[in-house]
């Protein structure tokens, strides 16, 4: 058992710290476990307030505030916010598989086959829904931001630069024609099956924030979405441009716009210019056409047309 304070409440005193993991934008991120329960890891991320700007801290309220809302097995449970004199420190969960970026550098040619690109984007869309159904625009995926369980499945993690906005839930019920057989029996003998076409209808689960606007320009430059590059304003377009770019990077193992330097690749991102896949050099594998047709659907660079934008 957990002897906790008087108060109920956990504090650093029952933590041990193991080792530094890394530094962030906002802090520093720890190994510890429960002094009580050695077999329980967990990652501590310690914020310093007194070194941050009015901006970053309203970062840290942002991510402390969004980690306290999800309940996700692809994103990080917040088990306890302490305070401590100028110190916040946010204990989440450990992933000790390290982040998708290292584990893609060490794939030939720096891709992964198109089976782990598919089990690796699946899993970050459906985190990415669970988001957005909450009225949160992640605004800074990347595989750097992707972390690999214990498992192998992935948490997304890093969300200080998230926007929230309101979004209504709705059940909408699509009306859709799909192919059926039946046949035809007469005088108890049956003819050969008939095809035709029945309409159903299929209830929807809407909850994507279209009408979500932000100015702020955040996120990593290579997957930035040209709403964000031009200034014009965004909403969660931004998410589904940055998911093709993923998914581009992950079966190609580069971004699709990337320039010689920060400002080249910002040109090509806000240039009318198509984007371009690398030429194939032998006969491609089965899917990676249909793969190729979800990235142009995504990386549309008018999001009034991107796929998972329109309203």
């Amino acid at each position: 058992a957990i002897n906790l304070s008087s108060d109920g409440n956990l504090h650093l005193r029952h933590l041990k710290l193991i080792r530094h993991l890394g530094t962030g934008n906002l802090g520093r991120v720890f190994l510890c476990h429960l002094r009580d329960c050695d077999n329980a890891t967990f990652a501590l991320k310690v914020i310093d307030r007194e070194t941050l700007s009015s901006k970053k801290l309203s970062h840290v309220q942002m991510e402390a505030e969004i980690l306290s809302m999800l309940d996700h097995p692809f994103l990080p449970t917040l088990y306890s916010r302490i305070e401590a004199s100028h110190y916040t420190c946010l204990l989440i969960d450990f992933c000790p598989n390290g982040d998708l970026h290292s584990l893609l550098r060490k794939q030939p040619g720096n891709r992964f086959p198109l089976a782990a690109v598919r089990f690796f984007a699946a899993e970050v869309l459906v985190a990415l829904e669970y988001l957005h159904a909450l009225g949160i625009i992640y605004r800074d995926l990347k595989p750097e931001n992707i972390l690999l369980r214990e498992d192998g499945h992935i948490m997304l993690s890093d969300f200080d630069l998230c926007f929230k906005a309101d979004v209504v839930p709705t059940c909408k019920f699509l009306r859709r024609k799909s192919r059926n057989s039946k046949r035809n029996c007469f005088n108890g003998g049956c003819f050969a099956p008939v095809a035709g076409s029945v309409e159903e209808v299929l209830p929807e689960f809407v909850a994507e924030p279209v009408t979500a606007f932000s100015r702020s320009c955040v996120g990593t430059h290579e997957y930035l979405a040209p709403e964000l590059v031009s200034g014009s304003g965004h909403g969660n377009g931004v998410d589904w441009w940055a998911f093709g770019v993923f998914v581009y990077e992950l079966l190609y193992g580069t971004t699709p716009f990337k320039g010689g330097s920060k400002e080249n690749t910002l040109r090509n991102i806000a240039s009318s210019r198509k984007m371009r896949f690398p030429d194939a050099a032998e006969v491609e594998e089965a899917g990676i056409a249909e793969a190729k047709d979800l990235i142009e659907k995504l990386l549309v660079k008018d999001p009034r047309r991107r796929l998972g934008c329109t309203k």
